[in-house]
């Protein structure tokens, strides 16, 4: 998702990703989550964006957040949701509203593609 976010807003400012590659340890992911955070320690807020609920990313990334209050965790990301929250920032008052922004978005980006067949007319003009 970070690759498809920086193909499509370009250079990211106050931005980290975590990877959580297949041979890491939680430990590995607690420590790296830390730096990240570290990292962005000047900014407002810290929202997190993680894959699944009850994930390794999501459960570690709420067991530092509980103590921190400068950090929310949402799972469930998608990258609607992910662009739209970038995009947003500077024009969110704080990390509550953004957190709110965040998840409107990504429910409002799940959707069902319903084919309907719809009744047309033939035009009886000169067929132009």
């Amino acid at each position: 998702m970070t690759s498809a976010l920086k193909l499509i807003v370009g250079d990211v400012e106050n931005y980290e990703s975590v990877d959580f590659a297949s041979l890491d340890s939680v430990g590995e992911l607690e420590a790296n989550l830390k730096v990240a955070f570290d990292s962005l320690s000047g900014c407002d807020g810290i929202l997190v964006f993680c894959d699944l609920v009850g994930g390794s990313p999501f459960k570690t990334a709420v067991t530092l957040a509980v103590s921190r209050p400068d950090v929310r965790v949402l799972a469930g990301t998608n990258l609607g949701s992910l662009i739209e929250t970038y995009m947003s920032r500077s024009s969110v008052s704080d990390l509550d509203n953004l957190t709110s922004l965040a998840l409107d978005t990504a429910k409002s980006q799940v959707i069902q593609f319903e084919m309907q067949l719809v009744d047309v007319e033939p035009d009886e003009g000169d067929g132009i």
